[in-house]
């Protein structure tokens, strides 16, 4: 019997979040085209991605299993960010992360 109920909450839960994302969307496309064209708006919009990928940059590199690590990982962010600083062409940056990452991952 309870995984009845269990079912039917699940049911219901994918059925109200669909609702919901539905609804945003529509009134994403209701929003007067003023508030989208505002130059301040167009600031925030063109910084949000930003603010989210460098986040989760953050979150996936200095935390485990909810707890803070320092592990090779930060070393691989703080190569890419020196390589990126020195305009470093983007093949660059990732493989000298990465091949940081490996070496102390792998003699450490």
């Amino acid at each position: 019997m309870s995984q009845q109920i269990a079912a039917q909450a699940m049911w219901i839960a994918i059925i109200g979040t669909s609702a919901i994302a539905f609804a945003l969307k529509y009134l994403g496309h209701s929003i007067p085209e003023r508030f989208v064209t505002n130059p301040r708006a167009l600031r925030i919009n063109t910084l949000i991605p930003i603010a989210l990928l460098s986040a989760l940059v953050g979150v996936q590199t200095i935390t485990d299993t909810g707890k803070w690590i320092v592990d090779q990982r930060l070393a691989g962010v703080a190569v890419a960010l020196i390589a990126l600083a020195l305009k470093a062409p983007y093949f660059v940056v990732v493989i000298s992360a990465a091949v940081t990452s490996a070496i102390l991952y792998r003699f450490i």
